[in-house]
């Protein structure tokens, strides 16, 4: 073919995005401008290196995530496939080995022939086809070059990332392991907290010393919000919240706690865990001292501080179609959470209807508009569909999808049959000529 593409970015979106077109005969250019120039929060050279959890979310198909990763299987995602292949024990979540991930994505994605990588800054929007994929993290000049170009002003929030600590730094005489919320088996750290103790965290936590938040307005994304800024809302957010205890008994009292705080192991050998939910701002060294008022935690190696960090993201619904190509140019796609899907599994979505549809553009063939009963079909008509009011980023939920026609009456019950609709009409979409 002597057409190619441009795939500006190397992380999750990016990845898939380039993987899709190659696998459809295109030649791509993989731009990712890391180790040459680093961001903010990553710290390798790999592609689809993930920054802060290290969970893709429910495996199960009646929880949202759960679905979107099973629809991404169906329609050959590689990232999705490298996740299965590196996946550690999380019970119902699935959970990858952070540096094994990245590392198989990277191999997989570099050593395809119609890739080339190329480790440099993109400083403006190629003017040959491309994908733009540089997610919330933008360098500055090509952040500064998307706003020229979509002639709208970006909207800013920060974005937070947990802190991960040594497990042998532990202590297992207090904390125990068990299933979050009583499914799969016993893959997470629970450190058990009495009302007294409890209260006495959040009184530290309100009461320390954050970080600079830079010189724009802080916008938090509600569905990742720092763990600090949930204990404002009320002291008993956080009881109600992530740190809530259900189904879980202390095995040293045979008794419910009144608060729970879980950690999810992070690496495939076992010795790092994160904070579940304790994405914060707090400065480093009071995370030390605020984190290990935790039963448990007091002798806690911290091998990674959590932090903050600039997420953008266009005004999708204006600027982009369903097919996530420019309204303006139609050679130029964008995928990946500055689009406005949010997380890990709708970043690696976008990415992959991008790279798809940017194939399909360059060979002359219709483009794809997923039905809207599918998870990732919803979220693109949320994130491109022009609508009164300010636009916000979109996690996938069942609540994106068209309503079933009658209604089941459970919730868990309704959600298998917005599934089940969902699969068949992917495979239906996917048999039509």
């Amino acid at each position: 073919m002597d057409k190619r593409l441009v795939v500006v970015g190397g992380g999750l979106a990016g990845s898939e995005a380039a993987w899709q077109a190659a696998q459809r005969g295109v030649p791509v250019l993989l731009y990712e401008m890391r180790p040459q120039q680093m961001t903010p929060a990553h710290r390798t050279a790999y592609l689809a290196e993930l920054v802060c959890s290290n969970s893709l979310g429910a495996r199960e198909i009646d929880r949202a995530l759960g679905l979107l990763k099973e629809e991404l299987r169906r329609l050959g995602s590689l990232l999705i496939a490298c996740a299965d292949e590196t996946a550690l024990p999380a019970g119902g979540a699935l959970a990858v080995g952070r540096e094994a991930f990245a590392e198989r994505v990277s191999r997989r994605v570099q050593s395809h022939p119609l890739i080339t990588r190329v480790t440099a800054e993109v400083s403006d929007l190629p003017q040959e086809p491309a994908i733009i994929a540089s997610g919330p993290l933008s360098s500055p000049a090509l952040a500064e070059a998307i706003a020229r170009f979509s002639g709208r002003e970006h909207l800013f929030f920060y974005d937070a990332m947990a802190p991960i600590v040594a497990a042998e730094s532990i202590d297992m005489q207090v904390a125990f392991r068990a299933a979050r919320y009583g499914r799969g088996g016993a893959d997470y750290i629970n450190c058990p907290l009495t009302q007294e103790e409890y209260e006495r965290f959040v009184e530290a936590l309100l009461a320390a010393e954050q970080a600079p938040r830079h010189d724009f307005e802080a916008r938090f994304f509600e569905a990742c919000l720092p763990v600090e800024e949930i204990a404002r809302r009320g002291r008993e957010a956080l009881a109600f919240g992530p740190l809530r205890p259900v189904g879980l008994r202390d095995p040293r009292t045979g008794r419910r706690p009144y608060a729970v705080v879980q950690l999810r192991q992070d690496d495939a050998a076992g010795r790092l865990y994160n904070l579940v939910g304790f994405q914060t701002n707090l400065r480093y060294g009071e995370q030390e001292r605020v984190f290990r008022l935790i039963p448990g935690l007091e002798r806690a190696h911290f091998v990674r501080y959590g932090q903050m960090h600039r997420n953008t993201f266009l005004d999708s619904p204006r600027l982009l179609r369903p097919t996530l190509q420019s309204r303006a140019r139609e050679d130029l796609f964008f995928a990946g959470q500055i689009t406005g899907s949010e997380g890990y599994v709708g970043s690696i979505g976008t990415g992959l209807l991008a790279g798809i549809n940017a194939a399909r553009f360059l060979r002359g063939e219709p483009l794809w508009v997923l039905p809207p009963t599918t998870m990732l079909g919803a979220i693109v008509r949320y994130i491109t569909t022009p609508r009164e009011g300010q636009f916000q980023p979109m996690k996938a939920n069942f609540g994106l999808l068209p309503e079933l026609e009658p209604p089941a009456r459970g919730k868990r019950e309704r959600y298998r049959e917005y599934a089940g609709r969902a699969l068949r009409d992917l495979e239906q979409f996917l048999q039509a000529p």
